[in-house]
């Protein structure tokens, strides 16, 4: 027993159609996709190794700074769980800063090529 329906009867087969791997290619090189790309590195590998080396930071300081890290800031609260939480409140803002930089700058670049690639122009 097979999974896969046979074409249906009467009609020729449609076969769909898409770009070519020399239009990939050709789009690949083009100075519209570069800039794409670059539109794209430039804002996340900043934001990477800024927030590695702040990651870093917490770690080491955690490490080697335990007087420091385990100074209270209020009540129980002292300044390693401080720079714990936020850890996680620089991922959620770094998310959210893509998500914005991805709406207004890659995505309008990336529709625009990918629109022109489905028309095969």
């Amino acid at each position: 027993m097979t999974t896969d329906a046979p074409p249906p009867q009467g009609g020729p087969e449609i076969q769909p159609t898409g770009p070519t791997t020399e239009q990939f290619v050709a789009v690949q090189e083009s100075a519209e996709f570069g800039e794409l790309r670059r539109a794209h590195r430039s804002f996340a590998f900043p934001l990477t190794v800024a927030f590695i080396a702040w990651y870093l930071l917490y770690v080491l300081m955690s490490n080697y700074a335990g007087g420091f890290m385990g100074t209270k800031v209020f009540g129980n609260i002292n300044v390693a769980l401080v720079f714990g939480l936020a850890q996680f409140l620089t991922t959620f803002l770094i998310a959210w800063f893509y998500s914005r930089h991805a709406a207004t700058k890659l995505d309008p670049k990336a529709a625009a090529i990918k629109s022109r690639l489905e028309a095969g122009e």
